[in-house]
This record gives C-alpha cells, sequence and structure tokens, in this order.
C-alpha cells in the first residue's frame, strides 16, 4: 500500500472513532437530561434546589474546558479525550448508584468536569481531521451525537416505562460503551496542522480573541434555541396549544430526528454551497421556525415549527467549531476550547430567559426572544469563511482523501 494509501486508511479509522465518540456522547448525555425527575425523586431534591444542581454541571464544564485548553498544549486532544469519556460514563453510573445528596452532588460535579474535557478535545479532534481532509466532514460527527441522543432517549424511555431503577437503566449502556469507547480511542488521529502550532496559543492573545468573540456569540445564540427547544416545547405544547399530555412528548423527539437528518445531509450542502451559504439558510429556517411557534394557532402546526427549529439550528454549531478551526489555523485547539464555553453559556442562560419572559410576559412573546437572538448569526455570518469556501476551513483544495473509496484515492 502506498504511503498515501496508509494515510488514508489512518484517517479513515480516525475519522470512525471519533464519529462513534460523538454517538457515546449523545447516548450518555441523553440518559442524564431525560431522567432528571427519576434522579430528583430518588435523592429527594426539591424544586428549589434543583436549578443549582443542573446549573452546575455546565458552569463545571466550562471550567473544564478552559483547563483543556492549557492541558493540551502538553498532551495530544486525543489523550483527553481517551480518558474524559470513561469518566462520563462512570460518573453517569455513579449518579444512579448513590443513595444521599451528596452522592449525587459529587457524581454531578464529576460529570460536568469530564463533559466539559470531552466535549472540547472531541471537537479539537473534530476540527483538525477536517483541516486533513479539506473537506467539510465536521456535520457528520455532530449527526453522531444526534444518533446517540436519540438512542439515549429511547433507552432512557424504555427504562422509565418498565420501571427499573437508574443504576439498572445505566448499567447496560456503560457495559457496553465503555470498553467500546476504549479501544476506538487506540484509532484518534491528532492532526498536525490543527493544533497549537506555528501561532500556537499567542494566537488567540489580544486582537486574536476578538476575532473569536462573533463565533462565541453565535454560539451561544444557537445554544440558547437548543434549550428552549429541550425545556419548554412539552410545555408550550401543552399549556399554551392545548395538546394533550402525550402529544406534548413529541416535538422534542421530532426536532431530535430533524437534527439527525439535517446534519447528516449538511456537509454535503457544505461543499455545494459553502459554509456561509448553509449558515444562512439554516439561521433564516431556524427564526422562522420559532415564528410559526409564536403564532401557531393549535398543536400540529406547533409541531411544524419545532420541526423547522431542528432542520435549521443543527447546522449553525458544527459550523461554529469549523469556523474557529479556519480563522486560528495554529490555534485551533485554544479557539476550539474557548468556543465551547459558550456552548454551556448558551445552556445556562435559554431556560431561565424563557422561563422569565413566559411568567412575566407571556410564552407566546417568550418565543420571539430567541428568534431574534438566533438571528444575530447572520450579521456575523462572513466569520464562516470565503463566500466561495465550500470546506469549512481557510482554503479550497482538491480531494484528499475520499475514505468511502478505501482510502487510495487523491
Amino acid at each position: 500500500m502506498t504511503a498515501t494509501g496508509t494515510a488514508g486508511v489512518r484517517l479513515g479509522r480516525g475519522r470512525g472513532a471519533l464519529g462513534f465518540s460523538f454517538f457515546v456522547q449523545g447516548v450518555t448525555f441523553a440518559l442524564l437530561v431525560t431522567r432528571i425527575p427519576a434522579i430528583q425523586d430518588r435523592y429527594g431534591i426539591s424544586d428549589g434546589l434543583l436549578p443549582v444542581f443542573l446549573a452546575a454541571v455546565p458552569v463545571l464544564a466550562g471550567v473544564a474546558s478552559v483547563g483543556t485548553e492549557k492541558l493540551v498544549r502538553r498532551v495530544p486532544p486525543s489523550v483527553v479525550l481517551r480518558w474524559a469519556q470513561p469518566l462520563v460514563l462512570l460518573s453517569l453510573l455513579a449518579v444512579g448508584a448513590g443513595t444521599q445528596m451528596w452522592h449525587v452532588a459529587v457524581a454531578l460535579g464529576a460529570f460536568g468536569l469530564a463533559v466539559g474535557a470531552l466535549d472540547a478535545s472531541m471537537n479539537m479532534l473534530g476540527v483538525s481531521l477536517q483541516h486533513a481532509y479539506g473537506r467539510s466532514i465536521m456535520l457528520g460527527f455532530h449527526a453522531a451525537y444526534s444518533l446517540g441522543g436519540i438512542v439515549g432517549a429511547s433507552a432512557a424511555w424504555a427504562g422509565a416505562h418498565w420501571q427499573l431503577g437508574l443504576f439498572v437503566s445505566y448499567l447496560p449502556a456503560v457495559a457496553v460503551l465503555l470498553p467500546c469507547a476504549l479501544l476506538g480511542s487506540r484509532f484518534y488521529v491528532d492532526g498536525g496542522v490543527g493544533g497549537d502550532e506555528g501561532e500556537g496559543a499567542s494566537g488567540l492573545g489580544g486582537g486574536g480573541f476578538r476575532m473569536l468573540l462573533p463565533l462565541c456569540l453565535v454560539m451561544a445564540c444557537a445554544y440558547i434555541g437548543d434549550s428552549t427547544v429541550a425545556n419548554w416545547s412539552a410545555k408550550y405544547l401543552q399549556d399554551v396549544l392545548g395538546s394533550s399530555e402525550q402529544l406534548a412528548t413529541v416535538p422534542y423527539n421530532v426536532y431530535m430526528v430533524t437534527t439527525l437528518i439535517g446534519r447528516a445531509v449538511g456537509d454535503l450542502g457544505v461543499r455545494r454551497f459553502g459554509a456561509v451559504a448553509v449558515v444562512r439558510g439554516g439561521t433564516l429556517v431556524a427564526a422562522g421556525g420559532f415564528a410559526v411557534v409564536a403564532v401557531a394557532p393549535g398543536a400540529w402546526v406547533g409541531m411544524l415549527g419545532f420541526t423547522l427549529l431542528g432542520l435549521g439550528l443543527c447546522v449553525i454549531v458544527p459550523q461554529t467549531f469549523a469556523a474557529a478551526g479556519r480563522l486560528f489555523p495554529g490555534a485551533s485547539d485554544a479557539a476550539v476550547a474557548r468556543l465551547n464555553i459558550f456552548n454551556y453559556v448558551g445552556f445556562l442562560v435559554g431556560s431561565p430567559l424563557v422561563g422569565a419572559l413566559g411568567d412575566a410576559w407571556s410564552y407566546r412573546w417568550a418565543m420571539v426572544v430567541p428568534m431574534l437572538l438566533v438571528l444575530v448569526t447572520l450579521f456575523h455570518a462572513r466569520s464562516f469563511g470565503a463566500q466561495g469556501a465550500r470546506y469549512g476551513v481557510g482554503h479550497e483544495r482538491p480531494r484528499v482523501v475520499d475514505v468511502g473509496r478505501g482510502g487510495n484515492e487523491v
């Protein structure tokens, strides 16, 4: 096999292993968030104290993301991911194994710290692999995360349906996914051009970080939109649009499915039309989804709005990470780590913001606020690349490796 062919096989294995890591994280996170009521009941966490527990996870994740930026100057992101993912899975299992409130507090704290390191290192590897491929593949990784979320939510539903305890519900997933994740971690690929070389970490100092701020704002606004769907879609459909309790559970599932579909085909759109065009289109579709939700006369029209939201929002976050790698080709690890913090900022702000506006004003008008915030992306669309760039990196180049054809084509 030629040197080019060997490199192609190595990249292909790295891409598959990283895609599986995104899938595992999707399963893990869905298993946690969809069983929050069961966690609250098991440990006797009051309604007043629950938001403190939930807020602690993204806060600690943000701290860990900052720490990961410093850590990857000494060890490759693949090493961070190799050990962060098992810690996330074991922390999930610990959430279901405790008996006292301090047990779950420690478990959720460990989960938050591990997930921050995991999210940052996963996206670092994704950005560097995309650079190595020379074409858009970032949306595919996030599609794997969406698929994992659907699988995890389904497993959580089965556990709740059969009235299984948390530990019993979590154990099969951890027992299967943890050894598979460790095995797959042997094939992670650290892209040399994507790491903190050349410009180094100094590439984000001063004016460099100011260049990243528009993408940070876009990331936060995208996650405000996402957390609005996750936390308020069921309540909105039932309380505002008058749906049944059973029908109110459907919008988030529809949102996840359309997110998966959009991300599965999104890389093709980026290669064909360019990152800027895809992000602008996704932004307009997402804003249209919020508008439909806000004016919906009934549950089925509201469902249409949440469907549009999934198709629109799904492209923004992966392309934001890709754009950070393009802006800082010699310091992409640092850029991704800092950008990842605003994932958690959006998550923290989104749900309380919509809830406060809904209580003080109305939930219909509350949906207009994330719509306007998502539209902020239009003003920063040029940060996603030159108008003609199709690969999500700073330049056009021919296909470097086509793994789908065995990695032997250049």
